[in-house]
Parts: structure tokens; sequence; C-alpha cells
């Protein structure tokens, strides 16, 4: 044996009858023979096999000679030779024999087994039934179990735990049975695994290549694998999984406690086990939050600091969701909480010791090591245990220097602790979802005031008239969308006479409210002036044309955008059922009769307001007592799920005129029209006509003679008698003399007075006349001048409406009995 270990190379001489002749001291070392045992015996002697054809004479010089050939040890063993032949010859051209030299071959050279046994990389082979066949040290410290221990058992009976994914989620191969997929088919695999080495709770990542192992034959006798840990890469693969999910998880909306419950939820179950998050009720009310960093640092060392809990979500429940309301959470003076909110830094608290020799308990190839962690960090605080936590992360949430709240990510459930790379990844998904939750703050600000300022700006209360039976509801859009420009308003005209406005300001925000608010102003400006409906929308488009151009900048400010909006204008009149409409840009009402008829009205739209250019039709139509009108925007019958002709048809199914309550009916469109998640919004007034009895409308014609002034005061006198207004004689007699007096004086025939008991008295008085009356003072000497003032000193008011053949002078007295007879 000490030849075959000290000597690689030996040499002989082989006479021409293939005796051994000469023996070298290597021969001895290499296979045990002296020379006196090996000269004089066959050369064949020295074989452990038959010989091969020829040898040696066919064994020529040259590298091409040289085989393979097993050599007898003196001891009785086999040792494996490349032999090579080479001839001598004497100086008279005579052969003498052979030259043989022998070089020891081993099939694993010492070499090999030194690499393969340190390679780093877990090295193993195993038989098709999965028995361990050859393991490296790498393998055997993976497995905690050294070769002796595991060869010729089992893989599935030594690790069990391996018939099993850590996170069966992956729908990934156990490991085993990845083995033994390969040895059943011979085909090589790649993979992933996750597992808990023995001795270690920190999972562990290793990548792994397997392949068969095939004899000359080509039938799988073995199966090798190779892995290495890569727990660094794929842990660092998992939180970059975790940011891409938050960069579309957080922030989809702009609602503060939506944006919590995302911070809330996207890190669970893959990076903490709970994750709550409080917030300033500031933030939450969408104002300014109330801690400076100074006074945060105040607060740290002797006040508390409360806050709500804006949302939470543990792996343990499904249900753990955001609170209906944030509860107050109160943090102590001097806690880590209140500390990280006063200087501004994140803290880690870890259960956990440091481990031996420096090194931290955190698994192979991750950031761990102290040099890893910034100053501070981490704090070693047993107390946590005592809640179950493994490690807390407490993140400050600030944004654009301002504190908002803080968050805390909990580990209970799994045993690894925090590392470093943890902390950056805690601090990236707060400092994400601070922008959003301060961007949501700055929005319900915003959306806040220009509710406030909207709400103010509409109808906020029906006025009292006895033409129409009126609800209305105003919707703003969701909290995803800018308050719009929608507006409505009902406003009591003369003659007993209503007028029913909706309207719409093109965008979103502040500004649309500002707009929507003057142009509401402007439409009763002109109302009180009596404009019919088509000449009422040709001033509001002027006057919308002289808004855009104010939108031009100058100097520093901003422009604020382009300028348009659509009106629907109409006008009711009880007395002869009589309805006239018209339309900038704005969707027609939809009339439902009393015999369930239902329809758009029949008129033209024109174009939206601040076009220019373009004239306004008026339409008019004579309806049935007690049908209903339905005036909407277009946030009502349009979205993204259906166009405007199939919400303006879905409306009309949703109408019903039998509805005893408006009010009622108001809500069930509502809800039947809106989806959960609007984007605009949506204003609707509901209106049932009624007519106003024919007895309570009383006509005369007057000849334009001034004689005929005491017949118009007793034609007046015998009227109120008849309804039993005689309280009101006195005034009445006196209005009407003075209203008729000046129509026979400067107006011109046909003369028409007419009477209207309503909710007040009305006195009509109609002439040709396009010439407009005006209240003047009368000097002390004039004659005359004093009519109209006497007329506006006793009525509730008084005006002047134009029609298509003249002028119309009414004035209006309260009556003492709301209720006619």
């Amino acid at each position: 044996m000490a030849g075959k270990q000290d000597a690689r190379t030996a040499a002989l001489v082989v006479g021409p009858d293939g005796v051994v002749s000469g023996w070298s001291e290597s021969g001895r070392l290499l296979l045990g023979w002296t020379a006196e045992d090996a000269v004089g015996r066959p050369v064949t002697d020295l074989l452990a096999a038959p010989p091969p054809p020829g040898f040696p004479e066919s064994y020529g010089s040259g590298p091409d000679h040289t085989e393979l050939i097993p050599l007898r040890h003196r001891d009785g063993s086999t040792v494996d030779a490349l032999v090579s032949a080479h001839p001598l010859f004497g100086a008279d051209g005579r052969a003498l024999g052979h030259a043989v030299t022998v070089h020891l071959w081993e099939r694993r050279p010492v070499i090999a087994d030194l690499a393969f046994e340190q390679c780093p990389f877990a090295l193993g082979v195993y038989d098709p039934e999965l028995r361990f066949l050859w393991i490296n040290a790498s393998s055997g410290r993976v497995i905690a179990h050294s070769e002796e221990q595991v060869l010729g058992k089992k893989y599935r009976e030594l690790f069990p735990e391996f018939d099993r994914e850590l996170f069966p989620e992956r729908d990934d191969k156990p490991y085993t049975d990845q083995l033994a997929e390969v040895a059943r088919t011979g085909e090589p695999a790649r993979l992933i695994t996750v597992f808990h080495p023995l001795g270690s709770d920190y999972a562990n990542a290793w990548a792994t290549s397997m392949w068969p192992v095939r004899d000359a034959e080509g039938r799988v006798r073995a199966v090798a694998n190779w892995g290495f840990d890569m727990s660094a890469e794929y842990w660092a693969r998992q939180r970059l999984l975790i940011l891409n999910e938050a960069s579309s998880g957080i922030g989809r909306t702009l609602d503060v406690l939506g944006t919590a419950q995302e911070l809330a939820t996207t890190p669970v179950p893959g990076f903490a086990d709970r994750v709550t998050v409080d917030l300033f009720d500031e933030v939450l009310h969408g104002e300014e939050p109330p801690l400076s960093p100074s006074s945060a640092s105040a607060s740290a060392s002797g006040e508390a600091i409360t806050l709500s809990r804006a949302a939470q979500h543990s792996a343990k429940c499904d249900t753990d969701r955001a609170p209906v309301r944030p509860m107050p959470v109160s943090h102590a003076p001097g806690s880590v909480a209140t500390r990280c909110m006063a200087t501004g830094r994140s803290t880690v608290q870890l259960a956990a010791e440091p481990g031996h020799g420096g090194e931290w308990a955190f698994g192979p190839g991750l950031a761990a090591d102290p040099a890893h962690w910034p100053p501070g960090n981490p704090l070693i605080d047993e107390s946590i245990a005592a809640d179950g936590l493994t490690g807390r992360i407490t993140v400050p949430l600030r944004a654009r220097g301002a504190l908002l709240g803080v968050v805390e990510f909990s580990r209970s459930d799994r045993p690894e602790a925090f590392t470093a790379d943890d902390l950056i990844l805690a601090e990236e998904l707060t400092a994400k979802a601070a922008v959003a939750i301060d961007n949501a703050r700055r929005y319900s600000r915003e959306r806040t005031t220009a509710l406030t300022l909207q709400r103010s700006l509409l109808l906020q209360q029906l006025p009292s008239q006895e033409a129409l039976e009126v609800a209305s509801r105003y919707l703003p859009a969701g909290t995803g969308a800018e308050v719009g420009g929608d507006w409505f308003d009902v406003i009591p005209l003369s003659g007993a006479r209503v007028a029913l406005v909706v309207g719409d300001v093109v965008g979103h925000g502040l500004y649309a409210s500002a707009s929507m608010g003057r142009l509401r102003m402007a439409v009763r400006t002109l109302a009180d002036v009596d404009l019919p409906p088509d000449e009422l929308l040709t001033h509001l488009d002027d006057l919308v044309i002289h808004l855009a151009s104010d939108l031009q900048p100058a100097g520093r400010f901003q422009p604020t955008g382009e300028f348009g909006a659509t009106c629907l204008y109409t006008v009711y009149d009880p007395v002869s059922r009589r309805f006239t409409l018209a339309s900038a840009g704005h969707p027609l009402p939809l009339l439902i009769s009393p015999d369930g008829t239902r329809t758009p009205a029949p008129a033209q739209p024109g174009p939206p307001l601040g076009i220019g250019g373009l004239p306004f039709e008026a339409t008019e139509l004579e309806l049935p007592e007690g049908s209903l009108l339905a005036l909407y925007t277009d946030g009502l019958v349009e979205s993204r799920e259906r166009d405007v002709d199939q919400g303006i048809a879905d409306l009309l199914r949703v109408l019903n005129h039998s509805a005893t309550s408006l009010e009622g009916l108001c809500d069930t469109v509502m809800d039947a029209m809106l989806p959960e998640r609007r984007t605009d919004d949506a204003a609707l007034l509901l209106a049932r006509t009624h007519a106003l009895d024919p007895r309570h409308v009383a006509d005369w014609d007057v000849v334009p003679d001034p004689a005929q002034v005491p017949r118009a005061r007793k034609f007046t006198l015998d009227q109120l008698e008849a309804w039993g207004l005689e309280e009101a004689s006195f005034v009445t007699e006196l209005v009407v003399s003075e209203l008729v007096t000046n129509a026979i004086r400067y107006g011109e025939p046909p003369i028409r007075l007419r009477l209207i008991r309503d909710a007040s008295l009305i006195c009509e008085v109609s002439d040709a006349s396009n010439t407009a009356p005006h209240l003047r003072r009368a000097r002390a000497f004039d004659e005359g001048g004093r009519g109209l003032l006497l007329v506006a000193q006793l009525t509730q008011g008084w005006g002047t409406r134009h029609t298509t053949d003249g002028k119309t002078i009414w004035c209006a007295q309260a009556l003492a009995e709301p209720e006619p007879r």
C-alpha cells in the first residue's frame, strides 16, 4: 500500500520473450514487487486481467498506444495504470525488447475530492429512491447531518419537512417531489426552495439545480443536485414586489381613511403581521396638522400625543379592517412613537438579543450586521415580547415638512426579526403613503371649501308658491372627484307664474362653484325683469362671454381655465297651464302626463352658453293639470357605464307619476340612477303642476276713456266681494284706479284689467304700448307723478313685464286668508 501512496510513475524493461529483464525502484513503490521478485518473470504475471491482444509488442511509442490496464499489486489488490511501451534496439539493429512506462490512474483524483468536498455550494447525489449516496460538507451544514449519518437513508424519512412548501400560495412542487420527478423523467430541473434550515428559525431561499446521472447505457442511476443560498437576493426581490404592489395599491383615491387603510393592508402578510396607522384629527378633517417638529419635541418630553387610529390590519383576522369611526389613541410621553414623531427618525425594536460572535441571528446573506443599521437602531426591547411581538418598526408619517401621524409595522406570527433592509422598506412604504395622505388631506380641504361655497349659493329652501309642487336633490361627486358646478333654482314670477331653472358650469373645483353662483344670481336678476326664456338666455350668453374674457391672466394671476355652461330656463303659468322653455345646450325636461305618457319635451336645444352669435328658441306647451316635470343635469343620466340616451331612457322608466310624495320619488330616482362611485355632480328638480281655479281669475276689457275708471273700480269691488276679500277693497280700489288711469293716459289699446286670487291678490293692467313706466318722486306742486309711488307703498311688490304685444303692469298684496274659499 505504501507504493500506491508514494509513487505515481514506474518503469520496467521487457525482453523479446516477454520476460521482465529490468525493474526500477519506482516499480517497487508503485506495485510492491522488488527487483528480485519481478526480474525473470513473464510480464503477464503482473497483470490483474488477461493481457490485451499483442501486448506489449503492439504498444509502440506515442499517445495513441497508451491504454488503461489493471495491474496486480503484491498484496493482491488491483492498481489501475496507464501503460505505454517503447521498443528497444541494439547497435546492430537487433530488437532488445520494450521499455514499459506505467502511470497510476485514479478515478477520483484527490484534488477533485477536495474541490467537491470544500465547495461552498451544497452538493448531493441520491439513488432513484432518493437514498443518500454522497453529500459534501456544505450540504451537511445545511441539513445539520454528516455524510455518515445520512448515507443509505431516504431523503423523505430524514427530512419530512421538505415534502411541503413553506409558501403553499406559490403553487410550487415540494423539493423532494421535484427530485423524484427528475429521477422518474430524466429531465433536469431548476427551482427556488424557501425553507427553515434545521437549527435556524429564519426562512432561507435556495436556488437549486437537479440533473440525472446516467450510466454508459443511458439509464438513470442516480440524481445529483447543487444549491446555493440566495436569501439576500430573494428577500430583496420580495421587498421590491411589495414596493411594486404599493405603487399601485396606495394612493388610489383622494380619501384620507382609504389611503391609510391601503397602507395598513399592502404589507400584510408579506412583510409584517400587523400594521396600524395613527393620524391627527386635523388630518382626517382636511385641516393642517397641529404639531410642528418643535412642539412634537416638547410633547415627547412631557405631554401625551393623542391621535386617531385611522386604519389597522392584521394577518390573524381578515375582518380586522379600518374602524367604522377612527378611535382616539394616546401615545405616552417618552414612548417610542412619541420620540419618533419628535425626532422625525424611525425606530426598530427587537425582542431578540444579538447572536454569538457579533452576528445577528437574522439568517445568512441578509443585511443584518450592526454596520448596516442607522444610528440608534436596532433597539433591543424585551418588553415587546409581552405583547406577543418579535419586532416592531415605528415610522413617523411626514409629508412636505408636516407631521401627519405615525405608523407601526409589527411581527408576531413569524420568528424572523426585522433587518436593516426591512427598515428601509418600511420607510419607503410610509413615505409613499404620506404623500398620498397629504394630497387627500389637501383635496378634502378644497372639496369641503368648494362644497360649502356651492351649498351656500344653491337654493336653501324652496319658495312658497301655489303653481307647482316641487322637490329637489343635489349630490356632489364622489370623494375621488372635485365638486362640480351643477345648480338649480325655483323663482316665483309675476302673475302667479314660476320659473324652474337648471344649469351646469364646465369644470370642477372652487372656480366652478364660484362661477355657478355668478350665473345663478344673473338668472335671478334677469328673471326679475320678467324676460321671456329665449331673451333671458341671450342676455346670459353675453354675460358668459364677458366672464370668459376675465380668464385671461394678468400680472401675477394664473389663468383659471376655460369657462362655459349650459342652462335650461322654463316658466309655468298656472292660469293658462302654459309651459314655456328654452335650453342653452342643456338636456330637455322630461314630461310625464297624468295618463302615464312619458316623453322628453318636444323642443330644440340651443348652443351652450359662451359661444355667442347663435339664437335661442323658446317653445310653449300646454300641460294637463297634474303633469310631472323632471329637470336634471347630465351627471344624473351619464356615466362611464352608459351614454346619455340610455340614461334618459332609464330615468323615464324610474319616474313614477303615481308617486304620492315627490320627496320620496326624488330619493328613488337618485338611488336608481347614480352609481356607487360618482364622477360628476348630479341635480334633480321634480315639479307637479297645478292649475288655478278659473273662479279665482277675473278679466275685464277697459275702453280707453277716463270715464271708464269708475267702472273699473266698481268691477274690482264686486269681484272682491264675491271672493270675500272686502278688507282689501280700499287698497285694491286705489291701485286699480291708478294703474287703469295710467294705461288710458299713456298706453295704447287694447287695455285689459285682470285680478288673480292666489297666495296673494294680484292686480294686472295690460296695454299694447312697449313704454315702461318709471317710479319718480313728485315735487310739491306737481299734479301727477304720485300714482306708482302709492302703488309701491301700498303693495308687496310691483313691476312691469313685456309681452309680444305690449306690456303688463302688475302689483301684489298679501292676503289675510292664506287659503282661498
